[in-house]
């Protein structure tokens, strides 16, 4: 396994669609152990395969420790309600937003097995899941954001981390 590098905004590979998987060969799967080591080393809690150069419908997602959600060809088949949250993305560094996303969102997809699963999420996996989703359509949650934080309300913010 190996750490991708994971590339910025200002690639227009972020701002293509990809390509649906269809087989899963053994390169999908040394992609899907590349990606996790590489979300594990940068902290995040999602990684899509068009940040590491790579135009594949694939992505996973991690919100509990532990719990990985490898996710092959994903569709949203199901969406419920709104929250607004801060967002933040692992190709924008020291970028975050506030972003309306679903409350609870479906997704069906296939696992490294080829095995046809759904995922029902709420709160931080639901806009995890619909997060890496957009960016396998080329979309940003800049995109999507109602509000792009200022670096004094991310200052703010930070400062009242540490208080806590």
């Amino acid at each position: 396994m190996a750490t991708l590098k994971i590339i910025s905004d200002d690639d227009p590979t972020l701002r293509k669609a990809s390509r649906e998987v269809g087989e899963i060969t053994p390169r999908i799967l040394r992609l899907l152990d590349d990606m996790i080591d590489t979300m594990h080393k940068y902290d995040g809690c999602g990684l899509a395969a068009p940040q590491v150069g790579v135009l594949r419908r694939v992505a996973i997602v991690e919100v509990e420790p532990g719990t990985i959600y490898e996710l092959i060809d994903p569709v949203i088949v199901a969406e419920e309600g709104t929250q607004e949250e801060i967002e933040g993305c692992l190709s924008l560094p020291e970028r975050w937003g506030i972003t309306r996303r679903p409350a609870k969102v479906t997704v069906r997809a296939k696992n490294r097995d080829g095995d046809t699963y759904e995922v029902t999420g709420t709160g931080l996996l639901a806009r995890a899941l619909c997060h890496e989703i957009d960016h396998l359509d080329g979309v940003l949650f800049t995109d999507k954001a109602i509000h792009i934080l200022t670096k004094d309300e991310i200052a703010a913010l930070r400062d009242e981390d540490v208080e806590e």
